[in-house]
């Protein structure tokens, strides 16, 4: 028949068994989360810049609906920008396309004050 105390004993190993488990369980999720905080910062590293002038097309595709700073959030929400060069992005405006009225291109590229 086994004592109290052996009991005791017993259930401690058990825990001390389960805790060692469990921490190596959670070390393994820290290293894991740890591999890809640093993956996600090379890669956001050595991602190319982004444009620094927007076109944005209508629906169908052929009409163009705004001209837009790079980082514009209006021109990130629409999906239909492609890339300009200053040039392009100062041409469009001078055709009367309308400037992003939240980002202001016109204004960034000195057409108006």
């Amino acid at each position: 028949m086994s004592s109290r105390l052996d009991l005791l004993l017993f259930a401690r190993r058990v825990v001390e068994q389960q805790a060692v488990t469990a921490l190596r369980q959670i070390d393994g999720w820290i290293a894991e989360e740890k591999r890809r905080e640093a993956e996600r910062r090379r890669g956001e590293s050595s991602r190319p810049p982004g444009p620094d002038w927007l076109i944005q097309h209508g629906l169908n595709r052929s009409n163009i609906d705004f001209v837009h700073v790079g980082d514009c959030w209006a021109a990130k929400k629409s999906g239909r920008c492609k890339p300009v060069s200053r040039a392009q992005a100062l041409d469009a405006l001078r055709q009367l396309v309308p400037a992003c009225p939240h980002c202001r291109p016109d204004t960034e590229l000195g057409l108006i004050d």
